[in-house]
């Protein structure tokens, strides 16, 4: 009887961490903390992106968008998963969840796109320096990030439509804590998956094109880098690329072992992490990336933080 009201009802059950009523509260405090702190992290560098007028190159405009979309990212899938721990009802609407396969398809594709984007940009700006200001002006970088988030919104119009142009007929229990794909997939008992298999291909083969240009782009930086002959000048160079170089790894490599990873009737504790490694991981490891190695946003948010320490060294400097 319970097994026929999942199956006919209008919405989807989410999968819950824990039965336990403690483990529940505990997950929604972490969550709660993980997510205050990635709104923090990225609002933040949105600020100084914003502010300081030495941070108005390309590399920390493509940067401001990246932390844009990493609050949006994180913000499709936690604050769900934190209300159904506190609530201890993993329901979630036939609308919340195509909603939230529209935004979790079209972000992950807009993440693919700028780390793209910004891996063309080092290359211009290490290996072509005398064009680079050519080739990212203000109105080529606009124009490409307009591209970007416009492709991320088809790539999610694509996703949902063949998502839910399938007839589910099974119990919809999604063994996941956010509607996944592969879950909702597996809900259905036939095989009309004709359209889901084309817009798979189709992500598929742009975002290997993406993937080979990152590549290709980031073996001539290293190629040029390692033939300037100052450290000094080595070592700006790698502080500005081995960031967005690790960035870049851990997305594609926790997305492509997902993709590649079978979907499984009974869920394993190694299942959630994962899918918790490239769903709210990167939004929250991000920021930390890019600051720990830059001594310009090290030294904006210095500046931003603690203003009257500046302005005192600014007016001793003018005293002597």
């Amino acid at each position: 009887m319970v097994m026929a009201n999942v199956t006919t009802m209008s919405g989807f059950l989410l999968m819950v961490f824990s039965n336990n009523r403690e483990l529940q509260i505990l997950h929604a405090l972490l969550f709660l903390l993980i997510y205050l702190l990635t709104l923090a992290e990225n609002l933040l560098i949105i600020a100084i992106t914003t502010l300081d007028q030495h941070l108005q190159n390309p590399m920390y405009y493509f940067l401001k968008h990246l932390s844009l979309l990493d609050l949006s990212f994180i913000s499709v899938t936690v604050p769900q998963s934190i209300d159904n721990s506190l609530t201890g009802n993993g329901y979630i609407a036939h609308s919340q969840c195509m909603l939230q396969v529209f935004f979790f398809t079209a972000l992950a594709w807009v993440e693919v796109a700028i780390l793209t984007v910004m891996s063309y940009d080092r290359y211009a700006a290490i290996c072509l320096p005398l064009h680079h200001e050519d080739i990212m002006d203000p109105r080529a970088c606009k124009r490409a990030m307009i591209a970007v988030w416009l492709s991320g919104g088809i790539s999610g119009i694509l996703y949902t439509a063949a998502t839910f142009s399938i007839t589910f007929c099974k119990a919809k229990i999604i063994h996941q804590f956010f509607c996944d794909i592969p879950q909702l997939l597996k809900l259905s008992c036939s095989s009309d998956y004709l359209g889901m298999i084309g817009v798979a291909a189709f992500t598929t083969m742009l975002a290997f094109i993406c993937f080979v240009s990152i590549v290709l782009s980031y073996a001539h930086i290293f190629s040029t880098v390692l033939r300037i002959p100052s450290a000094k000048g080595r070592s700006k160079a790698f502080s500005t690329c081995l960031p967005h170089l690790f960035v870049v790894s851990f997305f594609l490599s926790t997305g492509i072992f997902e993709f590649l990873k079978p979907t499984s009737d009974s869920p394993t504790a190694s299942d959630i992490i994962i899918s918790i490694f490239y769903t709210v991981v990167p939004p929250t490891l991000n920021p930390m990336i890019y600051s720990l190695r830059n001594e310009d946003m090290k030294g904006a948010l210095r500046k931003l933080l603690l203003p009257g320490e500046f302005t005192r060294k600014k007016t001793f400097l003018s005293c002597g």
